[in-house]
């Protein structure tokens, strides 16, 4: 397997990778995915120009000998991507469809240029400057009722077609007048369905597909489903790609449910399934790898399925490197100590790679490793050898090493701050997990699945999230990614008085409603929908529970402005490091 070139210089790297860790993907951008040779990265695409991909001299450099030296184009024109091969030797294609012409290509589409697969999102809805073409005509016309069912709270379908030209012409007998048939560039048609709900959208896609037996049909609703332009045609079509023709496909079904060991990962972006398949082909060496993302993004589910797929017999063990505290205790848990070492060694202790023999060690937040910790953890995966605090025998050990950090380890590299020789050592193979604000299309399954676990927990009825709170949450910017959302879920699981989840059940801190500030208030809801607000006499509760809802809060907005950093959460609310990780665990952060 294919290893990344180790270059002198960190500039180097961060050039050829074309993504730094602590760079947000830019509203109104679109950028690639690109997985090449068991590593990922980023590469942003400009609002307009061409981008030459190839081996040679190109814009966006790749290395991977399928690829020719000029092997394809992009072509970006007011943020509408078009792509073309460039006469290369193995081909391009476009979700496994040979590119022939220029052709567009939309938000999770997946391009192969060569063996290379890179996936393209859009962070934001391109403008919209042509409508002599049919499908951008179209958007524009489902971007103009989005706004509108977004504003009222109501909900639309859009529907991709897949059949012959000749089927789609005879599509368009069947619609209301108000409904939208338009075509894409690649061919396959569109549909946009106001003022329905997914009965309704069930209903009206039968009639109108009722003589097209061998179509392959998907739909996507706003909001219960999506709430963007991009992700809702994106979710469309990928559950019309992967329908049984002459049944209609729904997004929900073509969502990817991964059982690793008594982990359940769900995935339905195309980015994320790219991930887990590159990971799913890296478990099968013991290459050192650098999971990369935000805080809360899934590196933990990540870097365990590294593991569970592999062939090791041994323990996963997961550290976090924020947690573990003065030096002296950083080493006695990676390496161990002996009795005596320190003041409280009463006995000898085996540390934490030493328990993994023949499994994997995760290191995560890497990047918070004193630097006397990183020479010797440098040491030890070179040698595979521990030496226990206060010991001078050598351990053989056999770990494969994970490791995840949500910094840029090529910036702190560059500030002294982490050592050049350990971030190559680590950084054997690259994995970019998006973070969930860019996988829109698992917001709603993710949502729905953490209710009915936190449901079960609590011996509580089902509840269902209400199209209006559906909207709230596909609306937020989620800088806590999945971790916030499950919290917010629990929350609400143990909060909301009915069983159905209403915006005001929602944190306040999602912007869905009050209900925080109302059970701060002791009243316990908060005002029903248009009730006018009444002004009475304060509530009381006892002072220690209003102090611990407002500890808390605190804890939970400095993990936020933090990127999930402990000791930088800490710091910021003059909290002790040893309280802080002691309260998080109190309060369930």
């Amino acid at each position: 397997m294919d290893q990344l070139a180790v270059t002198s210089s960190v500039e180097q790297t961060k050039s050829r990778m074309g993504w730094h860790i602590g760079e947000d993907s830019r509203p109104g951008s679109a950028y690639l995915l690109v997985l090449e040779n068991d590593s990922s990265s980023i590469f942003h695409l400009p609002r307009s120009g061409a981008i030459v991909t190839g081996r040679g001299e190109v814009d966006l450099r790749l290395t991977h000998t399928s690829v020719s030296r000029r092997h394809a184009t992009f072509r970006i024109d007011e943020g509408i991507v078009r792509i073309a091969d460039l006469g290369s030797h193995n081909g391009t294609r476009v979700n496994g469809e040979p590119v022939t012409e220029s052709r567009r290509v939309a938000s999770g589409d997946v391009v192969m240029v060569g063996d290379v697969v890179m996936v393209v999102h859009f962070t934001a809805t391109p403008e919209l400057a042509r409508a002599d073409h049919a499908e951008t005509a179209w958007r524009g016309r489902l971007g103009e009722e989005l706004e509108r069912a977004t504003t009222f709270q109501r909900s639309l379908a859009v529907v991709a077609v897949y059949a012959t030209p000749a089927q789609l012409a005879e599509l368009g007998r069947s619609l209301r007048r108000i409904d939208v048939l338009g075509h894409s560039d690649d061919g396959h048609g569109l549909l946009l369905l106001p003022e329905v709900d997914r009965a309704q959208a069930r209903e009206l896609i039968t009639r109108a597909t009722a003589n097209l037996p061998r179509a392959r049909v998907g739909l996507a609703m706003c909001p219960d489903d999506a709430c963007d332009v991009e992700t809702l045609i994106m979710s469309a079509r990928q559950a019309g790609r992967g329908a049984v023709p002459g049944v209609l496909g729904e997004v929900q079904e073509v969502a990817a449910d991964l059982a690793l060991g008594d982990r359940r990962v769900l995935i339905a972006d195309p980015a994320m399934a790219s991930v887990y398949a590159q990971l799913e082909r890296l478990a099968t060496s013991d290459l050192p790898v650098l999971i990369t993302g935000e805080t809360g993004v899934g590196k933990e589910n990540a870097a365990f399925a590294a593991h569970h797929w592999s062939r090791r017999a041994g323990a996963f063990i997961a550290v976090n490197c924020a947690a573990l505290g003065p030096e002296s205790l950083v080493e006695s848990e990676l390496f161990g100590h002996e009795r005596g070492a320190f003041t409280g060694a009463t006995g000898a202790k085996a540390g934490l790679f030493e328990s993994a023999d023949g499994g994997t060690v995760f290191l995560d937040e890497v990047g918070e490793l004193p630097l006397a910790i990183q020479a010797k953890l440098l040491r030890v995966l070179e040698t595979r050898k521990v030496t226990r605090l206060g010991e001078t025998r050598e351990r053989a050990v056999e770990v494969r090493l994970v490791a995840a950090t949500n910094r840029s380890l090529q910036e702190e590299v560059a500030a002294g701050r982490f050592r050049q020789d350990l971030y190559f050592r680590i950084a054997g193979a690259v994995v970019i997990l998006p973070p969930l604000r860019d996988r829109q299309c698992e917001i709603p399954l993710l949502a729905r699945r953490f209710l009915a676990d936190a449901c079960a927990r609590a011996s509580r009825p089902a509840m269902t999230i209400t199209t209006s709170a559906m909207q709230v949450l596909l609306t937020y910017a989620w800088p806590g990614n999945v971790r916030e959302l499950r919290n917010a879920v629990d929350y609400v699981a143990a909060t909301a008085p009915d069983a159905f989840v209403e915006p005001s059940d929602l944190p306040s801190l999602l912007g869905g409603g009050d209900r925080e500030s109302a059970f701060a208030n002791g009243s316990g809801q908060g005002p029903a929908a248009g009730a006018p607000l009444v002004v009475g006499p304060p509530a009381f509760r006892p002072i220690n529970e209003e102090i611990r809802d407002l500890e808390r809060r605190r804890m939970s907005e400095a993990l936020a402005a933090s990127g999930g950093v402990r000791t930088r959460a800490a710091q910021l609310i003059d909290m002790p490091i040893r309280t802080f990780t002691l309260k998080l665990k109190q309060y369930g952060l």
